[in-house]
């Protein structure tokens, strides 16, 4: 586990130091264009940066080992620290819906040149690259933080890739083109945080990430098990922990009661791969 989390923080650095190649050129040269869609793709790429940054003082944390105040681990750190990430992304949203009604108010003509271009088109170039790597470094390493972070990156392609079209709209004459992009730069910021929020959510509410039914059933398959009731199930997504009630004959032998028990906590391991703990509650038949 130490050394997964190693991982993630390397990767999470890694991440970090382009993110912020690209935010830096995106917001120089959007200041420099005068472009509105251009700064608020480089403020979004900015909350990439702060969001990598708030990753890696939560992995930090999550990386502890289970203690007696935590008996389940640190873990729920990183979800909890996606969770504040999609609150920053609301705010940037926020923040980009500003910016656009100052505009309005005080209208000023983009300056799109080669040079603004061709750094957007690298910047472009560089998310997707990115985007792809800390996504499957996610998967491997079943980070959600990574995996989080992979799609704010992913997104920021489509949004730079928004502002080369709004690009080509300004050099033909459509300057309104500009503030609305941002406009809808700014919608799927709002949309990705959404969706951030209710993924983690489910982890920190605890909803249950196993289906009892299955899990009853391949417990009614293990010799010596009568019935299976109370099933609960809690944890992240490579790491779940479940807790049940089986009932077995009332003269089983406490010795053989605790073998069924070993074989119910083996069997359910097996069958779903992700389940750390078992806990078995044993009750009487009758």
């Amino acid at each position: 586990m130490k050394e997964q989390y190693s991982k993630v923080k390397a990767t999470l650095i890694l991440v970090l130091v382009l993110n912020l190649i690209v935010t830096i050129a995106k917001l120089i040269f959007g200041i420099l264009a005068n472009s509105l869609a251009m700064i608020a793709d480089g403020i979004h790429s900015l909350f990439d940066s702060t969001s990598n940054l708030i990753g890696l003082v939560a992995i930090s944390h999550a990386s502890k080992p289970a203690d007696i105040d935590h008996p389940y681990g640190h873990r729920k750190y990183e979800v909890f620290a996606t969770t504040l990430i999609a609150l920053l992304l609301l705010v940037t949203g926020f923040e980009i819906l500003e910016g656009v009604y100052d505009r309005v108010k005080n209208p000023k003509i983009p300056d799109i040149t080669t040079i603004t271009i061709l750094v957007m088109v690298g910047t472009v170039i560089i998310n997707y690259f990115v985007s792809r790597f800390e996504h499957r470094k996610g998967i491997h390493l079943h980070s959600p933080i990574l995996i989080a972070d992979s799609k704010h990156t992913k997104s920021d392609v489509y949004v730079s890739l928004s502002v080369l079209a709004g690009f080509a709209a300004i050099k033909i004459g459509y300057f309104v083109v500009d503030p609305t992009i941002a406009i809808l730069i700014a919608f799927l910021i709002f949309k990705m945080g959404y969706e951030i929020i209710k993924s983690s959510s489910k982890i920190l509410c605890d909803t249950s990430p196993l289906d009892p039914l299955k899990i009853r059933k391949i417990t009614l398959n293990v010799k010596g098990v009568k019935g299976s009731h109370k099933i609960r199930s809690h944890g992240l997504e490579d790491e779940v922990f479940v807790d049940l009630h089986i009932t077995l004959n009332s003269k089983t032998p406490l010795g053989e009661a605790h073998e069924i028990s070993n074989q119910v906590e083996e069997a359910i391991k097996e069958e779903f791969g992700n389940v750390r703990d078992v806990l078995v509650h044993l009750e009487p038949e009758d």
